[in-house]
């Protein structure tokens, strides 16, 4: 693991945010394990030469995803699942910050349900290559949708802590009952892989970072969801997570540390219930996580928070550095084109 951090920590801004991209491509191709990666294919489709490619393969090189193969080019060292997560022990880019900081605003009722670049670009202090490049990666995500003609419209959003309370009593009908399907089936590869992603947030020495821990709760919740065997469920499971992510990005600076810790152990406990075959203890302690989780955030928030004036009304802090970060990106990226 220091390895890994060590190497994606070296990378730049830009080869991080192939390194993703890459990541989630591959995902979507479904390639098997062994599968050849071609530089020159992966350059032509996000419109760059193969020098970043190569450099942001080397990344996910690090992360045990490719190697290289003298005389072959690099090939997939073990098929791709569970993206979120993996992409989440990358450092975060630049504009990742930009995407937080419009989800945390979303979610504070900073800013309107339908928004023009014209009026986020100054309040974010990017240029709009930047800013559209930020709004599409929350599109890919279902967050936000591009109006005809001109604007953009955020996905509706857990707006009041009644439409929270809500949400988590759905979530323990609809999660629950996923455990108790016939055809629920374990993929002994991805709990390993879930338990690895846990315990290393239960070993990190500094603050967990935001981005970390709402991708492996996503990637949690959705994997047993998958493992249920029905489509629906895990379809309604993934539309409550892209609901939650607003009210996420912006109550997470107000939970206690333990919290999250305290709700890692909780999902470990619930996939040794798992492990042992014990689908209904596993059930009831997933009820009870829910229902702890719904009172926590119900008192985090869930309603928009009341803001100072310069709050409401200015930026919402995107530090300059990042600013100068994502100009310096851009700037590669056009370079390598």
């Amino acid at each position: 693991m220091a390895k890994t951090q060590s190497a994606a920590g070296g990378a730049t801004p830009l080869q991080n945010e192939l390194a993703r991209q890459i990541l989630a491509h591959i995902g979507k191709e479904a390639l098997p394990a062994g599968a050849p990666v071609r530089e020159l294919v992966l350059a032509r489709a996000f419109g760059v030469s193969r020098t970043p490619v190569r450099a942001a393969l080397g990344v996910l090189e690090s992360l045990g995803y490719v190697r290289l193969m003298p005389g072959r080019g690099f090939v997939l060292s073990r098929k791709v699942d569970g993206t979120k997560t993996v992409a989440a022990q990358l450092p975060p880019s630049p504009f990742d910050e930009i995407g937080a900081a419009l989800l945390a605003d979303r979610g504070r009722g900073r800013i309107p349900a339908e928004v023009s670049e014209t009026e986020l670009m100054p309040r974010y202090g990017v240029s709009r290559g930047a800013l559209r490049r930020v709004l599409m990666k929350l599109a890919d995500d279902g967050l936000i949708r591009r109006q005809p003609g001109h604007g953009w419209r955020f996905a509706e959003a857990l707006e009041s802590r009644e439409a929270v309370g809500e949400s988590y009593r759905f979530r323990m009908i609809v999660e629950c009952a996923g455990l108790r399907e016939p055809t629920f089936a374990v993929d002994p590869g991805e709990l390993q892989r879930l338990r690895d992603a846990h315990q290393a947030l239960l070993r990190r020495d500094r603050a967990v970072d935001p981005r970390m821990w709402i991708e492996t709760n996503s990637v949690f919740h959705e994997t047993l969801a998958a493992w249920s065997g029905n489509r629906y469920l895990l379809q309604a499971v993934a539309r409550q997570n892209a609901l939650r992510r607003f009210g996420e990005y912006s109550t997470f600076p107000r939970l206690a540390p333990e919290r999250v810790a305290q709700s890692s152990r909780e999902h470990l406990a619930i996939l040794d219930a798992i492990a042992s075959g014990d689908l209904e203890w596993a059930a009831m302690l997933l009820h009870r996580h829910l229902e702890l989780t719904a009172r926590v955030y119900g008192g985090a928030g869930g309603a928009p928070s009341s803001e100072t004036d310069q709050e409401k009304n200015g930026s919402t802090g995107v530090r300059k550095p990042a600013r100068a970060s994502i100009a310096a990106a851009a700037a590669r990226q056009r370079s390598s084109r």
